[in-house]
């Protein structure tokens, strides 16, 4: 199954980078690595995570502090957050 990110978790890993891109030079592309890899091993497992709800599941970033919350639809996985963990834990609710 492919990943697709939705246009709001677009919009949140555009910020993400840009903010890590402003702390030091190139961390912004480390962080989209990071980002790219943890969809990947979405992709490869989807299952592998647990479930927060009856569809949303979350997988964290290895070494930031995000977790791609993502939801398995038919033939495709939705990204529906790239969501700052350090942040209200409860906001993951609004994707259920």
């Amino acid at each position: 199954m492919r990943a697709r990110f939705v246009s709001t978790a677009e919009l949140e890993l555009k910020e993400a980078m840009e903010f890590y891109e402003s702390a030091r030079a190139g961390l912004g592309a480390e962080f989209l690595r990071e980002v790219e890899a943890t969809s990947k091993l979405i992709e490869s497992f989807p299952l592998a995570w647990l479930p927060l709800s009856s569809r949303t599941r979350r997988c964290r970033t290895r070494r930031f502090p995000y977790g791609l919350f993502y939801q398995i639809r038919n033939d495709e996985i939705l990204i529906v957050s790239v969501m700052d963990l350090r942040r209200d834990p409860k906001r993951w609710e609004e994707y259920l």
